[in-house]
């Protein structure tokens, strides 16, 4: 059996190991959204793509979940998912926002370029909302409108899990499982 301080130091490696791949991962991401060529039509095949990689991204969503209950730190994969599904759901609303401007430029209330769109993206997820850069367009607002609404569902599924996962630990400590030593938090 594995005494406390292996436990500990396996536990701080698989933060550390966690917290590596999730910044790996975000700055793939975000080198791929400012290096990828991004000029494509406004058109059926683009808005079911946009569908796809939502309907790609909650299969993601519950993918991670049902990792993070697996696991033998919840709390850490919990965290690990939340790092790493934020900013592709971040990144997919800056790069259809900037899909709408190149095609309709006056879909918003200036030019957008790829800084701009993920500026208002991060805007409107964190509600900060400054008014800088509004939606003039129908459609530009259904997108917006659309990001609100999975945005507040988003935070709310990553609040639950990371709940759940809390939970899952403390439930496992109290039968002495893998996770039973309390690292030092």
């Amino acid at each position: 059996m594995p005494s406390g301080g292996d436990r500990k130091h396996r536990y701080r490696r698989a933060v550390a190991v966690s917290l590596l791949r999730s910044l790996v991962m975000t700055t793939s991401l975000v080198a791929v959204y400012y290096l990828a060529p991004l000029r494509m039509t406004l058109d059926l095949r683009t808005w079911l793509r946009f569908a796809l990689v939502l309907l790609l991204l909650g299969v993601l969503a519950v993918r991670q979940v049902q990792a993070v209950l697996r696991s033998e730190t919840p709390r850490v994969r919990a965290i690990e998912a939340a790092a790493t599904g934020l900013p592709i759901f971040i990144l997919l609303f800056a790069t259809i926002y900037l899909v709408i401007a190149n095609n309709r430029p006056d879909s918003f209330s200036e030019t957008l370029d790829r800084t701009d769109a993920l500026y208002f993206t991060l805007t409107v997820f964190t509600t900060v909302g400054f008014g800088d850069i509004v939606p003039r367009t129908e459609v530009a607002r259904i997108v917006t409108m659309l990001q609100m609404v999975m945005g507040l569902i988003l935070v709310g599924l990553v609040a639950r899990m990371l709940l759940s996962a809390v939970q899952v630990a403390v439930r496992r400590r109290e039968r002495g499982g893998p996770d039973a030593t309390p690292p030092s938090e």
